[in-house]
């Protein structure tokens, strides 16, 4: 968290517990936008579980990213604080498949930015949460790999297709909101 609050481009909006805030991400993703909200591991993590699967239904992207545990904790089989007492580290993650659409537990540093993009553009292609862990020691580690460029993203044809569809339902026809236009030459592939 202490890193999340010196980044300079976030603004951290803090709220009483993880259920809350994990419906003002909700209600941000609404506006319309991407929801992110960050909790502490299993404790937080169940708190916060009622809302994603609300959003889930709803279809918001939203991005739940969770303070894992110690990575030189995994194997282990020791029971650790903020757990439900036993020494499985996965009760939460299973929690959360249910109810988004990608899981990603970053607990090395190896794949960790391409399980963090892959993470984001699956939820912004499929507009449900996604579930991300991080190890609470990784942040404090430089690794070169966050230098690389994002991973690419792109949406599926049948998304691409039905935005366009919303977009002319709610324009009349018109392609027209408040002096912007569509353009439709950057879809290459499709014709109309």
């Amino acid at each position: 968290m202490d890193y999340l609050i010196a980044e300079p481009g976030l603004n951290l909006i803090g709220c009483c517990n993880e259920l809350n805030a994990g419906y003002a991400a909700d209600g941000y993703a609404r506006s319309p936008g991407v929801g992110a909200c960050v909790v502490t591991f299993t404790v937080g993590g169940l708190s916060i579980l009622n809302a994603i699967a609300g959003a889930y239904s709803e279809n918001l992207p939203l991005i739940c990213i969770v303070g894992g545990p110690n990575s030189n904790d995994y194997g282990t089989n020791r029971i650790l604080h903020h757990t439900i007492g036993l020494p499985d580290f996965s009760q939460e993650l299973r929690c959360f498949q249910t109810v988004t659409c990608y899981q990603a537990v970053v607990n090395n540093l190896e794949d960790a930015h391409e399980q963090i993009d892959t993470a984001i553009s699956t939820a912004l292609k499929e507009s449900k949460p996604v579930y991300i862990s991080i190890s609470c020691n990784l942040p404090a580690i430089p690794h070169p790999t966050f230098s690389q460029e994002p991973v690419p993203f792109s949406l599926a044809p049948k998304y691409v297709l039905q935005i366009i569809f919303d977009f002319f339902s709610m324009t009349g026809g018109s392609g027209f909101i408040k002096d912007k236009v569509f353009v439709g030459g950057f879809l290459d592939n499709f014709r109309f």
